[in-house]
């Protein structure tokens, strides 16, 4: 070979070599994703496109520097079974973390607390055979369902975080829950102002979530 040869032969190989370390560096560089299962509370009832808690949770967290997308999974009227239901289908894509808000419709049709649980337990069991980091958010019965339905319920959420050793937000509705400035004409979705009401409160725990997923070890590149 001559020494023009040799030369050549050497940038191919460090071309090749650098290439491969471009490529793993951009396998980490990805946005983190996170999945948003619930309610209409996540969904946006009611509201003007972009102003949903998924939207307006994305841009809060781009605007803290954070590469992060919010996929909107909430569906208006479901339950804890309805979310059941529907997780294989959802995470036939692959998402890095999950936001599970689930359970208020349960309450407010006054649906066997037992099977609640049951439901949100699978769903968490689920999230977390396949990797996925949580954060899961608490939910509070109405008050007119009787104290013996109320304490059961209420119980459920803090009961399961534990469980699972993931993050909770206790209520999904703090300081927007019974304000009716913060509320629809129904008083049961949030409006726009309510919804950045939960955004605000929520968003720590977010980052917190975030952290997680950025924290985990990354996967060995196999030759």
């Amino acid at each position: 070979m001559t020494g023009r040869g040799r030369v050549n032969a050497i940038w191919l190989i460090l071309s090749i070599f650098l290439s491969g370390i471009n490529g793993i560096g951009s396998a980490y560089a990805k946005p983190v994703k996170i999945l948003a299962i619930g309610t209409s509370l996540t969904q946006g009832y009611n509201l003007p496109s972009g102003t949903d808690f998924t939207s307006v949770l994305q841009a809060r967290l781009k605007a803290k520097g954070h590469d992060a997308v919010i996929v909107n999974a909430g569906v208006s009227g479901d339950t804890s079974a309805g979310g059941l239901a529907r997780l294989d289908w959802t995470l036939s894509e692959t998402f890095d973390g999950a936001i599970v808000e689930l359970g208020s419709n349960d309450a407010l049709r006054g649906l066997d607390v037992p099977q609640t649980r049951a439901n949100l337990d699978q769903i968490l069991s689920k999230l977390k055979a396949r990797g996925i980091a949580i954060l899961f958010t608490g939910m509070k019965s109405p008050r007119n369902l009787g104290p013996e339905y109320v304490e059961a319920f209420d119980a459920v959420y803090p009961e399961l975080a534990k469980k699972h050793a993931v993050l909770f937000y206790p209520f999904f509705l703090e300081g927007v829950a019974a304000n009716l400035p913060l509320n629809q004409a129904d008083g049961i979705h949030p409006n726009e102002k309510g919804t950045l009401v939960i955004v605000k409160g929520i968003l720590p725990y977010v980052e917190k979530l975030i952290g997680q997923i950025e924290a985990k070890p990354a996967a060995k590149v196999t030759q």
